[in-house]
């Protein structure tokens, strides 16, 4: 295990991480090719919508930080217009999302093509948010530990906490700022209640939460979000869509030295 003190450089790799068990890493593989193999008509349509209905490739790769601090590609279908420019971190209503994109990023299709990563070794089926080195580089130091461990499709926190349901409405100056000062602690604490107990059954039970997210969690976190009383004056405003569990006590955000060498500047 990576012990609390250890340096990770976010671009260059310098340490093993933490890899999943032989047992996660056996339901990876068969996981994620039964998915690819039964998803292949539905990828197909994808691909073709996406295509079609906006100039630009059907694939979308970016260098995130894996396993360890070592960069890896990552694929996702666009959903983006090309040639355009802004925070890495996205609201619902960002004017850059596709009228296509919006739908995949809603449904999480999107990513389906991450299971080309899982399959690869440079993702696992469930883990932290796979993050932008440039991100990454300024993330909290308390909060770097997440690197040791290998990023996932989904988990506590891809579940939870969604970037759409939790940033704060058009006009906030510093949208990364926030992210990285008032969400990125909240998404590390919200990881480790999954990365303290990465067993086999803790991480079936995970894969059926996102299967229930996927198939009716969204709109009941929408409505949560619409009923949900305004939050107190110096309360940020991320925490407040937490999710239906809600609470954060017992979660540990754990501190770790990081190295941080040159970022890549991916486009958003």
């Amino acid at each position: 295990m990576m012990r609390r003190g250890s340096i990770i450089d976010v671009t260059q790799g310098v340490a093993p991480g933490v890899a999943p068990s032989p047992a996660r890493r056996a339901l990876d593989l068969v996981f994620s090719a039964a998915a690819l193999l039964l998803l292949s008509p539905m990828i197909l349509v994808v691909a073709l919508a996406v295509r079609l209905t906006s100039a630009g490739p059907v694939m979308f790769r970016q260098v995130r930080v894996g396993q360890g601090g070592r960069p890896f590609t990552l694929y996702k279908f666009r959903t983006m217009r090309t040639g355009t420019r802004g925070p890495e971190v996205t609201r619902g209503e960002d004017p850059r999302v596709t009228r296509v994109g919006k739908l995949l990023r809603t449904t999480g299709i999107d990513e389906l093509p991450q299971f080309l990563n899982v399959l690869r070794g440079d993702m696992t089926l469930v883990g932290p948010r796979p993050e932008t080195p440039s991100l990454a580089d300024r993330y909290p130091a308390g909060c770097r530990v997440v690197f040791a461990h290998r990023p996932g499709l989904t988990g506590p926190t891809q579940v939870r906490l969604r970037d759409k349901d939790v940033l704060p409405p058009a006009g906030v100056a510093d949208l990364e700022g926030y992210y990285l000062r008032e969400l990125v602690p909240t998404r590390v604490a919200l990881d480790f209640s999954y990365l303290d107990d990465p067993s086999l059954a803790h991480t079936v039970a995970m894969l059926w939460r996102t299967a229930v997210y996927v198939l009716r969690g969204s709109p009941a976190a929408r409505s949560r979000a619409r009923q949900a009383p305004q939050p107190a004056p110096g309360r940020p405003s991320g925490l407040s869509a937490l999710g239906r569990d809600g609470e954060l006590s017992g979660l540990e955000v754990r501190p770790v030295e990081v190295r941080a060498g040159k970022a890549n500047d991916p486009r958003p």
